[in-house]
């Protein structure tokens, strides 16, 4: 056989392979910045596979599963081509129907049950009929914590003779984008992460002060200085320097 019937048959048999459409397979995976990977036990990330020309939505749904083995992820060195992931990790099949080559916008939206904290990563790429992409699949990257301010609550009235020698201890609860803990010299160590809460009236700053973890994982306090009656904004921030991970909570509250 000559090179080129050879040739001829090549591309006509990869013109009858795109003839019609093949279920081709691709994993999305939403992983929390240096932690783990958001799954079940967070709610989950929602995932969108998006045609890029013609904006049809192929396939969509939410991560499950765990969110994988900490020692692999965080403590293990890893080398070119090896897996984070094994077959619990949390991940979205995409059950592509496709008979060309799209070229496609992967949307990840995590983690999707907590509103005020989920961060959307989006990335692009070609997908193949017939040419699934499993393993660890497609790994987006989610920056940021969840912080949740637990005391005062939203639009709580306190009693001002309630107050301690004119301060109010503030609580936040703070967690990894994965739900994985955050505490005293642990993997994710307490003590990396600045936390901060300004306190405002009227759009003016009134104050500043720090919040330390408690004895509690995920539990930070601090004194909140008040002395006068009236409406209030409290903001709390956490932030961590060395990876650029951030988290905001706001709450409005009454002092009568």
């Amino acid at each position: 056989m000559s090179v080129f019937k050879a040739i001829i048959l090549v591309i006509l048999s990869f013109t009858a392979q795109l003839s019609f459409s093949q279920t081709t397979k691709m994993i999305v995976r939403a992983k929390a910045k240096d932690a783990k990977f958001i799954g079940t036990g967070i709610g989950g990330a929602y995932v969108i596979v998006r045609n890029n020309t013609t904006g049809e939505i192929l396939a969509q749904g939410y991560t499950t599963g765990t969110s994988g083995d900490t020692e692999v992820i965080m403590n293990t060195p890893i080398a070119r081509k090896t897996r984070l992931a094994d077959d619990n990790t949390a991940k979205f099949e995409a059950q592509l129907d496709i008979r060309e080559p799209v070229f496609v916008d992967v949307e990840v939206i995590a983690p999707f049950n907590r509103k005020a904290a989920s961060v959307k990563a989006t990335t692009q790429l070609w997908v193949i009929p017939g040419k699934d992409i499993l393993g660890d699949g497609i790994i987006l990257d989610i920056p940021g914590y969840i912080l949740d301010i637990k005391y005062p609550s939203t639009h709580e009235v306190i009693a001002a003779k309630s107050l301690t020698h004119g301060s109010l201890r503030a609580r936040v609860h703070l967690v990894m984008m994965c739900g994985c803990v955050i505490n005293k010299g642990g993997i994710w160590d307490a003590e990396d992460i600045e936390v901060w809460g300004v306190l405002r009236r009227d759009g003016q700053i009134l104050s500043e002060f720090p919040l330390e973890i408690t004895d509690d994982d995920n539990v930070f306090e601090g004194a909140l200085p008040l002395e006068d009656k009236g409406s209030f904004e409290l903001l709390v921030y956490a932030f961590d320097g060395k990876t650029g991970n951030s988290g905001v909570d706001k709450v409005s509250f009454v002092i009568n």
